[in-house]
């Protein structure tokens, strides 16, 4: 510097001390910079980089939602809950469209114990809010190594809200179909009854499993209820409520076992009105284990009694070997070999046809038979449906008891019902036969019309021995052994059948099975109606006799004037004037032939 104020002279550059290079800044350096810096001008780096870190961490939540969403379920509760959603239903109605079942929402509750985090926990929290189930099964469950295990089916609505609010992990709700049967045991041996899987076990509801829904269902179609078309059957529940009602009342008053009545429409072979006490109630399918709960009507088989005794003279007209003017010889018992057969109402004299009817002759049965010979009578019983399983919609049905050797003595006993045990609506096909014009019309539990039923109705009998049958019951109603049945204004056509039961491989005197079937009305028949009792008592005010007349004669009488109003069957009290007109061309009006007693065989 100088002294003398001077300014001084530049340095000389190579003079200058030597500086060290600075290296010019990168982009990682100026970005790390600009984020690390406190300065407020260089926050723009930063919002971004926050902005970026959040939509990075929100779209991977949100992808990982997504892919859960869409996840397919654990193949156990996929499985589980297709089989609770596939049991849904068609309803099945009366033949007037009132409904007999169907279907209604309900819930189950459903564990995957692998999700379970404290299982003790859980199984009190459940146990409290369903206090029926075993605690020590339920924590067996609940610790296992399985995917899906039911925790209680088909709880009720409390419930359902009680297990939801628990919001235990693992533990859910599975909606299903419950099957539920308004009108009880009404009806309850026709339709049968579903399980708590809703599918069909007996009845008419297993009968529509084996009609595709079954296999719908097993081919992982879930319908609706309100897809699957209604099935109608041939039931009217108000006739059928009716029955019930007269047979629990007759069963209860002759101290029955047991007890079974039918209304089948003759014309059609519908069957109108079915019961069979003790019945049980579908909305407890337990109590249709119990053996004394069968359908007597289309499961049991029994000896049916005089009622056959329709067949075999039946079997006599249409061969044209006999007449209704042809006579039998009942002057006494009949004998074959060290058996006799004996007459109930024994009149010790010949016997015109008719009489042989109306006084239920046993002999006079017998000796029908023989006339007809062994190979004939059986293809008769053959012709009419009576020695093969009879088959309908039920899938209970039972094979007819056939002699294994059948001889001229069992066609003797045959003749008269006894030796030949069938369904009581196998026989009632067979006489609603003899009622109709001689159609062989299977019964049926669905609704058809008259066209349909005789489209492959084969005829077994001429209209005329179909009409001479009919002339028969009536004349039976009123002057032989089913007079209690001759309800004013239905022109009512009758028979009675009492068979002595096989106890111990013997017939018993004191234990019998009865039957009564009725034709309603005779002239121009609709309905045959049918009442079986076994085992009923005697009582005081009938004389202490407990054949068909006295009981299942009078149930049936008791049927036909409470439920004829409510099928169509409007009371006549002008009787016809000409009912039997192929008759009345030989000379027979509506019962012109002699009074005969009255019994109750």
């Amino acid at each position: 510097m100088s002294m003398d104020g001077e300014r001084p002279e530049a340095t000389p550059a190579a003079l200058q001390p030597e500086r060290a290079a600075t290296p010019a800044p990168t982009w990682a350096r100026r970005f790390f910079s600009d984020v690390c810096s406190t300065s407020f001008a260089k926050s723009a780096p930063r919002l971004r980089l926050a902005a970026l870190l959040f939509i990075g961490l929100y779209g991977v939540i949100g992808g990982r939602l997504v892919y859960l969403g869409f996840k397919p379920e654990p193949a156990t509760v996929r499985r589980a809950a297709a089989a609770a959603t596939a049991g849904a239903r068609p309803d099945i109605l009366d033949r007037n469209g009132e409904i007999l079942a169907t279907d209604v929402k309900t819930m189950s509750v459903f564990a995957e114990p692998r999700r379970i985090i404290d299982k003790d926990e859980a199984t009190e929290l459940l146990t409290a809010v369903l206090p029926d189930l075993d605690a020590r099964e339920l924590r067996e469950r609940l610790g296992s190594r399985k995917g899906f295990v039911w925790i209680k089916r088909q709880v009720t609505p409390h419930q359902r809200d009680e297990v939801f609010h628990l919001g235990l992990p693992g533990v859910g709700l599975l909606p299903e179909h419950k099957r539920v049967y308004p009108n009880g045991p009404i009806g309850a041996h026709v339709l049968g009854y579903a399980d708590i899987d809703n599918a069909g076990i007996a009845g008419i509801e297993k009968y529509v499993d084996g009609q595709g829904l079954a296999d719908l269902h097993g081919a992982g179609f879930n319908p609706a209820p309100e897809d699957l078309r209604p099935v109608t059957l041939s039931l009217d529940i108000r006739a059928t409520h009716a029955v019930r009602d007269e047979l629990e009342r007759g069963v209860e008053r002759h101290k029955a076992k047991a007890g079974a009545a039918v209304i089948l429409d003759v014309n059609t072979g519908e069957v109108i009105a079915l019961a069979s006490l003790p019945d049980y109630n579908p909305n407890k399918p337990t109590d249709a284990l119990d053996p004394l709960h069968i359908n007597r009507v289309n499961v049991g088989v029994y000896e049916m009694g005089s009622t056959f005794k329709a067949l075999t003279i039946a079997m006599a007209l249409d061969s044209g070997k006999l007449s209704l003017n042809s006579r039998l010889d009942a002057r006494s018992a009949l004998s074959f070999g060290r058996f006799r057969i004996h007459d109930y109402h024994a009149q010790n004299r010949s016997l015109t046809l008719p009489e042989v009817f109306t006084y239920s002759s046993n002999i006079g049965a017998a000796r029908i038979a023989l006339g007809q010979g062994v190979e004939r009578h059986k293809a008769f019983l053959r012709k009419m449906g009576q020695l093969r399983r009879m088959r309908t919609e039920l899938p209970e049905s039972a094979e007819p008891i056939v002699p294994k050797t059948w001889g001229e003595l069992n066609t003797m006993t045959i003749a008269f019902g006894h030796g030949l045990a069938v369904a009581p609506l196998q026989a009632m096909m067979a006489v609603g036969a003899l009622m109709n014009g001689g159609y062989l019309i299977t019964p049926t539990f669905l609704k058809r019309g008259e066209a349909e039923a005789r489209k492959d109705a084969p005829q077994v009998v001429s209209a005329e021995t179909s009409e001479a049958m009919r002339y028969l019951m009536r004349l039976n109603a009123e002057k032989g052994t089913a007079r209690k049945v001759n309800v004013d204004g239905y022109f009512v056509g009758g028979k009675t059948g009492t068979a002595e039961k096989v106890i111990g491989g013997r017939y018993s005197k004191n234990q019998v099975f009865t039957t009564f079937m009725a034709v309603a009305p005779a002239d121009q028949p609709k309905y045959l109606i049918l009442t079986i009792m076994d085992e009923p008592q005697g009582l005081p005010e009938n004389g202490g006799h407990a054949t068909a007349a006295y009981n299942a004669g009078a149930v049936t009488a008791q049927i036909i004037e409470r439920v004829g109003p409510l099928v169509g069957l409007a009371p006549r009290f002008e009787l016809p004037t000409q009912p039997f007109p192929l008759l009345a061309k030989l000379g027979y009006g509506m019962a012109n032939a002699p009074a005969t007693g009255g019994g109750g065989h």
